[in-house]
Order: structure tokens, then C-alpha cells, then sequence
């Protein structure tokens, strides 16, 4: 098909995370592109999210300013790069491109996106060990790191249990590390992942 832009119909981001919006075509010798137009339609208001032009880049919505871009340096990929998404971003987003053609005709196409944007809880975190194994020699060195994924950020809380039934916080931190470690630090341990 002639310059056909490519495009999925439907897009979920997750809260303050980002997304790509696809937008492409295989480019022709005979044609050059003339402007790219990302349009968004929200349920109260519809603006220009980003324009190209010979005179290059510019992001009309102030929403998007400092969160959107769309590649330079990628022939026929036009996609919209959203970054930290807000739930107000959902919405359907266009893309338009003009392509100048030698007889100098201009031909102009457009595909459009829905975007959802999902809160996503925190799931149950895994522990990833630095080697298999979790028996040691006094002295070595080891580390336990804690991946859950979700709407970041992402906190992180390392324990100890204790022999009373206590639990004693060790780490605000993803990963938990031993320089050297002693017979003293044979226990359980266990993380808790939280978003918001």
C-alpha cells in the first residue's frame, strides 16, 4: 500500500510509567516528509501535542512539555514517546503526516490510537540471589536484590527475622549486601515491595 501509517488500535499505559505510541510508514525516494502532527482529543479538551516541521520540534500542549518526544533519526518511525504518565493523558491521539511528492502534489494520512492509563498494583516481589545457593563461607561476599513490578516508584524494605517473632528493618533500599559475611548472619530474610 501507498505510505500506509502503521498503528495499534489501542494502547494501556501504566500510571506514571511510559509509553511508545506507534506511528510508522516505509519511506519512498520519491516522496519526502513534510510535517508530523500528533493531535489528542481528552474528554473535556483537544490540542496539538507535537508538531514537525522544517523548523523542527515543537510541543504545543504545555502538559506534554518535557515528556514527549518522537525519534529524529529513525526514517518512517514518527512514534510518540510519553514519558511519567498522568491518568489525565488518557485519551485518542492521531498521527498525521504530510509527504511531499516530485510532481510536488502533497499527500497527507493519519492513524489513530486510544490510550488507557491503569494504575497497577505492586506485585508480590521475587528475590534475586547473586549466585545460586544461599550457603556461604565466613568472609564472602554476597547480595539479595528485590524486583516487584507495579505503577512506579517502588519502595523497598528489607527484614531480618528475629528469634522472638520480630521482625528488625534492615534496608530501605532494592538490594541487600554483605561485604563479608559471619556466621552470625545465617537467618531468614525477607523483602516487602510497595507502590502507591
Amino acid at each position: 500500500a501507498f505510505l500506509d501509517l502503521t498503528s495499534p488500535s489501542e494502547i494501556k499505559g501504566v500510571w506514571k510509567g511510559s509509553a511508545t505510541l506507534p506511528c510508522a510508514y516505509v519511506p519512498r525516494e520519491d516522496v519526502v516528509q513534510q510535517t508530523l502532527r500528533w493531535t489528542v482529543v481528552h474528554d473535556q479538551s483537544s490540542g496539538t501535542v507535537f508538531w514537525r516541521d522544517a523548523s523542527g520540534d515543537h510541543v504545543l500542549l504545555s502538559e506534554y512539555r518535557g515528556r514527549v518526544t518522537v525519534p529524529k533519526d529513525l526514517p518512517g518511525n514518527v512514534s510518540l514517546h510519553i514519558l511519567n504518565l498522568e491518568i489525565s493523558d488518557r485519551g485518542t491521539y492521531t498521527c498525521q503526516v504530510t509527504w511531499r511528492a516530485s510532481n510536488n502534489s502533497l499527500i497527507a494520512k493519519d492513524v489513530t490510537t486510544k490510550v488507557e492509563v491503569v494504575k497497577v498494583a505492586a506485585t508480590k516481589p521475587v528475590v534475586r540471589a547473586s549466585e545460586p545457593g544461599l550457603t556461604f563461607p565466613p568472609g564472602a561476599s554476597t547480595s539479595l536484590t528485590c524486583v516487584a513490578s507495579g505503577s512506579p516508584p517502588i519502595s523497598y524494605r528489607w527484614f531480618r527475622g528475629a528469634p522472638e517473632g520480630k521482625a528488625l528493618l534492615l534496608s530501605s533500599q532494592a538490594e541487600l549486601a554483605w561485604d563479608s559475611l559471619q556466621p552470625s548472619d545465617t537467618g531468614e530474610y525477607y523483602c516487602e515491595a510497595e507502590n502507591r
